[in-house]
């Protein structure tokens, strides 16, 4: 165990598990969709006690990193998965009733970052960048306008057509193409009018009123991969959170 652990002795032992599960998936032991070993098989390897590894796992469930299963074991989450494959969405319907989702796909460029895009990627302005335009239908109707920006480094060769192929979410065709999992994202929420091109493609007036969500989506070692700015239609539906 001593051998193993770089980290400082005041750091509680669950979180040093915790830290080393993290590392085996950082570094691909276990690939999103795959089952850990049990709890009892991790004690043995860290040489530590069960309860101990069981503390470790519930704190990396807590953050949606693993999924317990009831009888089957703890699994890698994915964002295939059903549970979770749309959990960065938070746009919902005013009267919960649930909307059929569809994407449509408008573009797929290779672009240079403006300071934006650069100041939110952590990169310099000026940087290769892709950047992905669409929009989210709610049952039929246009809701969000998507602009997403993604460094180039990390999507090398990325085409429209691949996406527009992928039968699944947008982070999943990231997860499984390219071997990049977003596992955590930071928001800001803004009211904004509509512009000529957001107006148009939600069949809205210029100037009407919007709710823009500027999204950052880090991978497992919290380096920003993504920025998605989206232009929501709140006229009938509104962003749900849930605090705890």
């Amino acid at each position: 165990m001593e051998k193993t652990l770089n980290t400082p002795s005041f750091r509680p032992l669950y979180d040093q598990i915790k830290m080393l599960i993290k590392k085996g998936l950082i570094d691909g032991e276990w690939r999103p969709g795959d089952v850990i070993p049990s709890e009892m098989e991790l004690a043995a390897r860290f040489k530590v006690s069960q309860g101990t590894v069981r503390k470790a796992i519930d704190a990396l469930a807590a953050e949606n990193l693993l999924i317990r299963r009831q009888g089957k074991g703890t699994f890698v989450s994915s964002h295939s998965q059903e549970r979770i494959h749309t959990r960065f969405l938070r746009i919902v319907r005013d009267d919960g009733k649930s909307d059929h989702l569809e994407s449509r796909l408008l573009e797929c460029r290779r672009d240079k970052a403006c300071d934006t895009a650069a100041s939110y990627l952590g990169v310099r302005a000026g940087s290769a960048i892709y950047t992905v335009k669409r929009v989210l239908l709610f049952s039929g109707k246009p809701v969000v306008f998507d602009t997403i920006h993604l460094l180039a480094s990390q999507f090398k060769g990325l085409e429209l057509s691949q996406i527009e192929a992928f039968q699944g979410s947008m982070y999943s065709f990231f997860e499984t193409r390219y071997g990049v999992n977003m596992v955590r994202a930071e928001e800001r929420l803004k009211a904004v009018p509509a512009d000529a091109e957001a107006a148009q493609l939600l069949g809205l007036d210029v100037g009407a009123p919007l709710l823009r969500v500027d999204r950052v989506a880090v991978d497992y070692e919290d380096r920003p991969m993504e920025w998605r700015r989206g232009l929501c239609n709140s006229a009938q539906h509104c962003y749900s959170n849930v605090l705890a």
